[in-house]
């Protein structure tokens, strides 16, 4: 599991943010990238995952929402801005990143609702991911006897 120099939680902290301003402002990708770019912990970060993360989120957000919906007990207009940044992430992650295994995606994303969401925002982002995960997932869980 090669992975290019680079912290890939750095990435994610910045695909975050991007993400977090994104919602609120609509900003595009050569923005957001330029800020991300702009941060102090950016060259400790997995630049070219950072890049691939935000332009496909960006991409896809719409096909995400709609992967994450059927998990969620709420509409996805009504999850914060940090919980729906976390969650797209791991969505993408979950269907896109293939070389991580889905219960380090579910961690990574975890963590980021633990830093930077609600009280407990990190056990609704545990739950939506998990259950995203047996679809997207389901021969990799299964080859690991869970399911």
């Amino acid at each position: 599991m090669a992975q290019s120099r680079g912290n890939r939680r750095i990435a994610r902290e910045l695909v975050l943010r991007a993400l977090y301003q994104w919602q609120l402002t609509g900003d595009d990708f050569a923005k957001l990238l330029v800020q991300a770019e702009e941060a102090e912990e950016y060259a400790q970060a997995n630049a070219s995952f950072l890049k691939v993360l935000l332009e496909g989120i960006l991409k896809e957000s719409a096909a995400l929402d709609a992967a994450l919906a059927p998990c969620l007990d709420r509409k996805v207009g009504e999850l914060s801005p940090i919980e729906h940044a976390v969650l797209l992430i791991g969505a993408y992650e979950l269907s896109h990143s293939l070389d991580v295994p889905y219960r380090v995606v579910i961690n990574e994303a975890v963590e980021l609702a633990k830093r930077y969401g609600g009280t407990d925002g990190h056990k609704f982002v545990n739950g939506v991911l998990d259950k995203l995960a047996k679809t997207t997932r389901q021969v990799e869980i299964q080859a690991r006897g869970q399911s």
